[in-house]
């Protein structure tokens, strides 16, 4: 049986009878049971109705741009030619390099969140892919992390770009803030997961196939949120 923290009772007790009419009333109580000692994060989570979709490989992943960012912290690589380490040195990049990285990824030295390579470099990149493919760390074009603007993909990676893939069941979580975040902020990044991904997924975002949109903090309660107020 599952185990209730004390904390976690209270924050039931306290929401048991809230009437939410609105996304901004939602994100405001998704903050304010954000007391962990920690800054939470503020989540967003759904899942698609993969009976709904008649195509047999339901696949949805794509990168979004954060209008406010989502505050999390992105440790990046850059694996480049030997003449652009200079650019990935100046990016604010953690790690960079070049036919060294590939070696220190082939031996399994992983210490990175995202990796960029540049278009040049992706030849390379065959070998590794039974390494970071699994990982979820190809460099993959549709996702912004192929390119040849070092300095300008490092900036959008580290400050507002998020990925949005479902896992085999259909499910999606999104970080779009922190506690620390406005609720204008927070409304902003919400509305702009859900207004790129109806233009650019139409066929599987809309309302017929996503069920169950919640919001929530890192360890507080999870809001349910209605596909068509947002």
């Amino acid at each position: 049986m599952k185990r209730v923290s004390k904390r976690y009772k209270k924050l039931l007790d306290l929401n048991k009878d809230k009437k939410l009419d609105s996304v901004e009333k939602i994100i405001d109580t998704v903050k304010s049971n954000a007391n962990a000692k920690f800054v939470e994060s503020i989540d967003l989570s759904f899942k698609i109705n993969l009976k709904k979709i008649k195509s047999s490989d339901v696949s949805l992943r794509t990168a979004i741009e954060l209008p406010n960012g989502s505050g999390k912290k992105i440790k990046v690589a850059v694996l480049c030619d030997e003449n652009k380490l200079n650019d990935a040195k100046k990016s604010g990049a953690e790690i960079f390099g070049s036919d060294d990285l590939i070696k220190k990824i082939s031996s399994g030295e992983i210490n990175f969140d995202k990796l960029i390579c540049t278009p040049s470099m992706m030849s390379k990149m065959g070998k590794l892919g039974k390494i970071l493919g699994p990982k979820g760390l190809m460099p993959n074009p549709k996702l912004g992390t192929v390119s040849d603007d070092i300095t300008g993909t490092v900036k959008k990676i580290k400050s507002k770009l998020v990925e949005v893939k479902n896992d085999k069941d259909g499910n999606i979580g999104i970080s779009i803030g922190r506690k620390s975040f406005t609720t204008k902020q927070i409304l902003e990044n919400l509305k702009s997961v859900f207004e790129n991904l109806k233009k650019d997924k139409a066929s599987i975002f809309n309302a017929e196939n996503i069920k169950n949109v919640y919001l929530s903090s890192t360890m507080g309660l999870s809001f349910k949120v209605s596909f068509k107020d947002i």
